[in-house]
């Protein structure tokens, strides 16, 4: 296993703008901070990879051209950052065809540590999603739900199942520099100390996203 980690990232509403079913690359919007805070989880060693669910795939809304369209349009849209993405992962399906890539499912992450050379429970998950969180838990990473897009509605829900909750990318990133600048913990075990204790899921929670 390499001795880097890496920052598991959500797209829509983590770091771009939340839009349902985004199709065109014209609209894609980084999120005030994401770039920033992209660029402090670089600086401070951590690989940067994007897992996202895009249904809208499955649905016929877009085609794969035209979502490779809009990653092209993140890319550049970091890259004037001074930010570089080592992966974009990316689930075309539906909910009810029932397939294993789907967040909160862990194949694609599984995938991203077997190809990036890294154990999933020594990444960090970033998203605005309870899918986000429970991918992460499953995983047995260290979690942080962003108060942009859906999240600050999810908090409002009562939700505590995420290790940290931040207001953006940005906040979450200075969390992560500095535990890491102090050494906290070596490698094979999770960075941080769940700040809330990581509680169950609400019953009712909707893990779909």
């Amino acid at each position: 296993m390499s001795a880097r980690r890496f920052a598991i990232l959500d797209r829509d509403g983590t770091i771009i703008h939340e839009k349902r079913y985004l199709d065109d690359p014209a609209q894609v919007e980084l999120l005030p901070g994401a770039a920033a805070g992209l660029r402090a989880l670089s600086a401070a060693g951590l690989g940067l990879i994007v897992i996202t669910n895009q249904s809208g795939l499955g649905r016929g809304y877009f085609d794969r051209p035209r979502l490779d369209a809009i990653h092209d349009r993140l890319v550049e849209l970091l890259a004037a950052e001074s930010v570089s993405l080592d992966a974009i992962y990316v689930c075309p399906h539906v909910p009810d065809d029932g397939c294993e890539c789907r967040k909160p499912g862990v194949v694609l992450l599984t995938q991203a540590a077997q190809e990036h050379g890294f154990a999933p429970g020594d990444c960090l998950v970033l998203g605005d999603k309870a899918c986000d969180i429970e991918m992460g838990r499953r995983a047995g990473a260290t979690t942080f739900l962003t108060r942009t897009g859906y999240g600050a509605e999810l908090e409002a829900s009562g939700y505590d199942a995420a290790d940290y909750v931040v207001n953006d990318v940005a906040e979450g990133a200075e969390i992560i520099a500095a535990t890491l600048a102090r050494g906290a913990l070596p490698p094979g075990r999770n960075l941080l100390r769940p700040a809330n204790g990581a509680k169950s899921l609400l019953p009712n929670t909707r893990l779909q996203c």
